[in-house]
């Protein structure tokens, strides 16, 4: 365990700091407490600890001029310096990096998180002492590895609150084609094509940011009674000339009236369930939409009759990217969509799996009521 080993925690919320303190003396750390950057630069001084976290944003010194005093005073080169943080974005890593900062956490930050990165830190500092090079190879590995994470956030940001807009005005333009009494067959048939494929990239961008939520354990459903029949029926409404362009009829039997779910994310997972479907389903056949109640919860499907899915296939399928088979990759489309819907419904205590229907498959998802 810790030993005799010091960690400074230099923080101005209190709470932070008695959290950090209670997890650390678990693992039989020493911990030394300071509410500030000038503070915290002024406890190295007198305790010389072996460990340094530094929050971010302090009003008096913020933690990225702290680090740099503390560097510059005696030992304080080659002590692990830790920042923890609430803000995610490129800049603030960066500075704390060019500070000199060993390693960068984002608040909230789980306790068995904490310690394992502490450990981490100070046996990179101990194996730095015997092999300097090495130790300089794979911290910048590291560090651009994460940088490399936090510049994939930025970019679904982008994706998601940039490209909506423009997806949306295409969707709009499309239905003012649509409704156009001097527009022709055709430019109507091709404007709902557009207004068909934007929908499903505005879906496509959405799912990205609630994957990239999911991540960082912010994907928080807002549950509520939903009623099933109009939800599915909105679902087959949507995606009707998609059905129809592949020849396939959508049905729904509904047998539980309510849901007690976020409704705007248990109908995406729907739409993409049933745009899996469509993709699979032979011509002249029936994707079904199904509800009923089961185990103190409801249990929705969506079922075909393609192919199915093989069963040593089944739990690849809801990965991100899977490629695992030609007929596992078809199936999520070499896409996200079967992942979000494996999040979301674990998002909601539930769960999602895929049963024969001979010929096809059912994809399942069940919901439990709520306390």
């Amino acid at each position: 365990m810790g030993g005799d080993i010091t960690i400074l925690v230099v923080d101005d919320n209190a709470e932070n700091r008695a959290l950090a303190k209670a997890t650390l003396e678990d693992e039989g750390y020493r911990v030394v407490l300071a509410g500030g950057g000038h503070a915290g630069v002024a406890a190295f001084e007198a305790e010389h600890p072996d460990c340094v976290l530094l929050d971010v944003r302090m009003p008096d010194l913020d933690g990225p001029a702290a680090c740099e005093k503390i560097r510059a005073l005696p030992g304080g080169g080659d002590v692990p310096i830790l920042f923890i943080t609430a803000l995610r974005d490129v800049e603030t890593f960066d500075r704390a990096l060019h500070a000199g900062g060993d390693d960068f956490l984002t608040k909230p930050v789980r306790p068995v998180e904490l310690v394992s990165r502490v450990q981490a830190a100070l046996k990179l500092r101990r194996l730095a002492a015997e092999r300097s090079e090495l130790y300089a190879q794979i911290k910048h590995q590291r560090d651009a590895l994460q940088r490399l994470q936090l510049q994939k956030e930025q970019l679904v940001a982008f994706l998601v609150h940039d490209l909506k807009n423009p997806v949306n005005a295409i969707e709009l333009h499309a239905e003012l084609v649509l409704r156009d009494p001097d527009g022709t067959e055709r430019s109507k048939r091709s404007a709902g094509k557009i207004r068909e494929e934007g929908r499903a990239l505005l879906r496509m961008i959405t799912t990205l940011l609630d994957i990239a939520k999911a991540d960082e354990d912010r994907l928080a459903p807002d549950r509520k009674p939903v009623e099933l029949h109009p939800l599915v029926a909105a679902v087959i409404a949507d995606l009707d000339v998609r059905a129809q362009a592949a020849a396939v009829r959508l049905i729904g039997r509904v047998e539980a009236p309510t849901v007690f779910a976020d409704p705007e994310l248990v109908r995406r997972v729907l739409e993409n369930l049933v745009e899996n479907a469509i993709r699979h389903a032979p011509e002249d056949s029936t994707v079904t939409i199904a509800a009923r109640a089961l185990d103190h919860g409801v249990q929705l499907s969506v079922e075909d009759a393609g192919r199915g899915v093989p069963a040593d296939q089944r739990e690849h399928v809801f990965e991100r990217f899977v490629q695992a088979g030609t007929e596992s990759a078809t199936r999520s489309n070499r896409g996200l969509g079967l992942a979000f819907c494996k999040l979301a419904v674990e998002a909601h205590g539930g769960r999602i799996w895929i049963e024969d229907r001979a010929p096809g498959a059912a994809f399942c998802i069940w919901i439990g009521d709520a306390g």
